[in-house]
């Protein structure tokens, strides 16, 4: 295997420069002074622009080919061949898009996202629309670079959830409408049903921190190999298996932004940890999509955080710790509380029933403003009118409105709809994961999550890259991404918490 260790030693290159890079834009979301804004984009570019020479090299076409001819009779699951499957896709891809565009990418995006904040902060969408104008035009460069048949968003999307078409998730989304919407109108008619108030007291935050951060650790998300800080828009962020880091936002007056912002985190931090150790430092290593990423996330944010059994064995820590807010509040009326359903201005403060609503709402934005259907001067009155028409509802101001995300700013294009793609791998794993090893719900209600991350860990997150999306869903499943486990699971709970 001498050519594969060649080339291994060739792409660990790329794969420390880019998590140098990563590093760098952790720290600029984290603990960066805003005077580093000009210098730090000056850095992430230079560090982007090497990393994309260094694999769009001659040297790494040649080494593929001597890797592949070295590889044709290892079997299809080796480390080998994947690793020479993987890196040719992206070799292929990256050597569409000219280094200067990347670079220049790299360069805005740093950029934007310090005006993006500022902006969002003075709620004033107008202050970072010149930039967004940038950022779209960039994106169709890199569209056109990366070359599409159908849809400019295809090229995009296929970055992030690779094979996945613009009409694929469109069709998704139109099967998803005809059930959800119904539903969620009947829930809306249903909305006073449920006591709010427990998660709307007072909070305070270092106790929600030292109870977030128990949290966490106890589903399995190991702190040796990771750390939490605070973020204007949470994230994930990864330098190495053995290094990942997660972050979240508190409010005093809602308890569960921080707390299942921080739980969402962990779940995607602990398919990066879950990575084999073989694969570590090689392009292998992390997972395979976002919607699959998104997928441990959503599992562990709703299915399992949002449930009667996490909450049987959770709420009366939550109780000591603040007797005064729930002392007199029993675990069924909490356990409603955090599942209440609202017409929610926030796409990550949104319930389980109408969070798909918020990410076709972006998918719609931004094919239009893609393809030059909406201007950016157009696109606050655009989406406060998506906004009323899937919620019923109208943004008060920029910030709770087109400013709440911070993907645009950095240039994610194509990302949204991963986040509802994940949503409905995270049930189709769950129904497996249950039908495999019928002890979990009871062993989450002991306070044991070690069985559900075990089946994860050897089911999905050990692989890494070595199998595309679509490819490990109908190996862990034995079907394709459905819609209907999810559905399934919508009803049964919301309509006994709703009374439907």
């Amino acid at each position: 295997m001498d050519k594969i260790q060649q080339l291994k030693k060739h792409l660990a290159d790329v794969v420390h420069l880019q998590h140098a890079a990563a590093l760098l834009g952790w720290d600029q979301q984290c603990y960066m002074p805003h005077g580093g804004g000009a210098a730090r984009a000056e850095q992430l570019a230079v560090l982007s622009r090497l990393a994309h020479e260094k694999f769009t090299a001659d040297k790494t076409g040649k080494l593929l080919q001597a890797a592949a001819a070295e590889v044709k009779d290892r079997p299809y699951d080796s480390d080998e061949a994947a690793l020479v499957r993987v890196a040719q896709h992206d070799y292929d891809l990256a050597t569409r898009i000219p280094t200067a565009l990347v670079e220049e990418i790299a360069r805005v995006t740093s950029q934007a996202h310090e005006v993006w904040a500022k902006a969002r902060q003075d709620k004033r969408f107008a202050d970072f629309a010149p930039m967004l104008e940038r950022i779209f035009d960039l994106m169709r460069q890199q569209a056109q670079a990366l070359g599409y048949k159908d849809r400019m968003y295809d090229a995009l999307l296929d970055q992030y959830e690779p094979n996945m078409k613009t009409a694929d998730v469109e069709r998704v989304f139109t099967e998803l409408r005809g059930e959800l919407v119904p539903f969620v109108a009947a829930v809306f008619e249903r909305l006073d049903k449920v006591d709010t108030r427990p998660v709307h007291l007072d909070y305070e935050l270092a106790k929600q921190e030292k109870f977030g951060m128990m949290v966490i650790k106890k589903l399995g998300y190991d702190l040796n190999r990771g750390r939490q800080d605070r973020a204007v828009h949470p994230f994930t962020t990864n330098f190495s298996t053995n290094d990942v880091r997660i972050t979240t936002r508190y409010m005093k007056n809602y308890m569960p932004t921080a707390l299942f912002g921080s739980i969402h985190e962990a779940g995607h931090a602990m398919y990066e940890q879950g990575s084999s150790q073989a694969l570590e430092g090689t392009i292998l290593a992390g997972g395979t999509s976002l919607g699959v990423h998104e997928s441990q996330s959503r599992l562990w944010e709703n299915v399992v955080g949002r449930s009667r059994g996490f909450w049987k064995h959770f709420y009366p820590s939550l109780q000591k710790m603040y007797p005064k807010q729930l002392g007199s509040i029993d675990m069924e009326t909490f356990y409603r509380a955090i599942n209440f359903v609202s017409r929610s201005l926030i796409r990550v403060e949104a319930d389980e029933v109408t969070y798909n609503l918020h990410v076709m709402l972006r998918f719609e934005m931004e094919n239009a403003l893609l393809e030059g259907k909406l201007a950016v001067k157009d696109a606050p009155d655009a989406w406060n009118s998506k906004m009323q028409a899937y919620l019923g509802i109208t943004p008060p101001n920029d910030a709770e409105g087109i400013l709440q995300d911070v993907h645009w700013s950095s240039g994610l294009v194509g990302y949204f709809p991963t986040y509802s793609l994940g949503t409905f791998l995270s049930l189709q794993y769950w129904e497996k994961a249950l039908k495999d090893v019928p002890s979990i719900p009871a062993d989450i209600e002991k306070g044991n999550f070690s069985t559900l991350l075990g089946w994860l860990n050897q089911n999905i997150h050990q692989h890494g890259r070595k199998y595309w999306p679509a490819e490990l869903t109908q190996r862990v499943t034995g079907e394709s991404l459905q819609i209907q486990p999810f559905m399934r699971y919508l009803k049964a709970k919301y309509s006994e918490i709703y009374g439907l």
